[in-house]
């Protein structure tokens, strides 16, 4: 480093001028690594604003989920009371004295007890009540008789109980009853059995164990049913019927708005399909949900409307019906939506208003279903819809047959369209049949019977 001072002597300048030399190469360094630290700085700003994005992102879905049904996040709270009402009995001493150091399996049965709907843990409370017992009492049973047989063959006879009774509890599984019914209480079964009948070979006070055992899991059952019941139900059969209303609904908006898009593609361009179009995939992905609950509401006792032996296993059946219907109309979008040649307008045209009204009227129909299956009332206007539904696919059949037949192969399209149109209307009297069925088997009542008597006398107000 170089310095130098120049003094001015004319115009009286003293003070010195100093100039610093850098060498070669360091401010290029120092731009470098000026760089690198900017780029680390961006790159972290840039992974906290990412995580922080996904935390929120995270947070508006939970948030969403618990807005959408907010009795989901009531299940969460009593799950958490159930727990708390059963760690009583391991925390308090008295009771701890009880039950002994099998408190903890009172615990365990709330956990895996507790569900969602009412059905679900009476379902779930009674297999494993049924289960644990039925295991006890057999594995009592079994080691009394391996007890008697010496010390030679009690082993054997343990295992081969075991290895039976494992066997054959398994293979049941496979029976659909079973498996419908009792799946999970056969799970239970096996392993309280095969618990109680390994760990009695070295345990002397085998009975008091099996008591304890019993005694813990009926607390936590008793305490699980007590929360889902008197803490804001919910009801497998409820939620059966309400999913099979909205169904039902959805699927007479399909009918109507894929009708309605073919028909007014024609008089505009690049239309877009309407969201409705799509309500009959509700319907198609229905069938494992409406099979779980059904399952579930024949646990449930009388609530409501629903008496205690109600015809859960007709709202299948009316699910099959709305699902034979919904292949149809998933055929009949798929073909209105298809990069196909478009039939001729006039064609259109012509066939437009009798298809309408036919798609019209089977909404109207499966609407009038809809709202009998809702208030569990039988429908006076239900017939009289399902009778202009067939005069209005006359109409339709009477409009083809009056096209000329040199249209018949330019217009192969709409002659697909309307005859899927006439099979939707087949299809939706089926649906009509299955909620009769149900009606007759549920004693709907007759929709006057819902209204208050008229009095004779009119109250004018002043």
């Amino acid at each position: 480093m170089e310095m130098a001072a120049a003094k001015g002597a004319q115009n009286g300048r003293s003070a010195p001028e100093w100039r610093v030399t850098v060498p070669e190469g360091a401010s290029a360094m120092g731009e470098h690594e000026a760089g690198r630290a900017a780029r680390a700085w961006a790159w972290l700003v840039s992974c906290v604003l990412t995580f922080r994005d996904k935390v929120l992102g995270f947070a508006r879905r939970v948030w969403k989920i618990g807005a959408d049904d907010p009795r989901r996040a009531v299940h969460g709270l009593k799950v958490g009371l159930a727990l708390v009402l059963v760690s009583v009995f391991y925390y308090t001493r008295p009771l701890y004295d009880g039950v002994g150091g099998a408190a903890m399996w009172a615990v365990l049965t709330v956990v895996v007890v507790f569900e969602y709907t009412v059905g679900g843990c009476v379902y779930k409370g009674f297999n494993r009540a049924f289960a644990t017992a039925s295991a006890g009492v057999v594995a009592l049973g079994v080691h009394w008789i391996a007890s008697k047989s010496g010390d030679k063959f009690e082993p054997f006879i343990c295992s081969g109980s075991v290895f039976l009774l494992a066997a054959m509890a398994t293979f049941s599984r496979f029976i659909p009853t079973v498996k419908a019914r009792f799946d999970y209480g056969v799970t239970i079964f096996i392993l309280t059995y095969s618990l109680v009948a390994v760990s009695g070979y070295r345990v002397g006070a085998l009975l008091a164990m099996a008591q304890q055992r019993i005694s813990t899991v009926s607390i936590g059952i008793f305490i699980c049913l007590a929360v889902c019941v008197l803490i804001c139900p919910v009801w497998a059969g409820q939620e059966l019927h309400r999913a099979t209303v909205h169904n039902m609904e959805k699927l007479a908006g399909a009918v109507e708005a894929c009708v309605e898009d073919y028909f007014a593609a024609a008089e505009v361009n690049n239309r877009q399909p309407s969201a409705k179009a799509d309500g009959y995939k509700c319907v198609l992905n229905s069938k494992a949900s409406e099979d779980a609950q059904g399952n579930l509401a024949r646990w449930e006792p009388a609530h409501g409307k629903f008496g205690f032996r109600h015809p859960y296993g007709q709202y299948r059946n009316v699910g099959a019906a709305m699902r034979h219907c919904a292949y149809c109309v998933e055929a009949l979008s798929g073909c209105i939506r298809s990069a196909e040649t478009q039939a001729p307008a006039h064609a259109k045209r012509h066939l437009a208003d009798a298809c309408t009204r036919v798609a019209a009227q089977c909404a109207r129909v499966l609407r009038e279903a809809s709202s009998s299956v809702s208030t569990m009332t039988t429908s006076r206007s239900l017939d009289l819809a399902v009778a202009e539904t067939k005069t209005a696919v006359q109409e339709v059949q009477a409009n083809l047959r009056a096209l000329p037949a040199n249209l018949l192969m330019d217009a192969a399209q709409l002659f697909t369209v309307t005859s899927l149109l006439i099979n939707v209307s087949t299809r939706v009297e089926g649906v009509v049949d299955a909620v009769d069925t149900l009606a007759s088997l549920a004693a709907f009542k007759a929709a006057d019977d819902e209204k208050p008597a008229e009095s004779g006398t009119k109250v004018c107000n002043p």
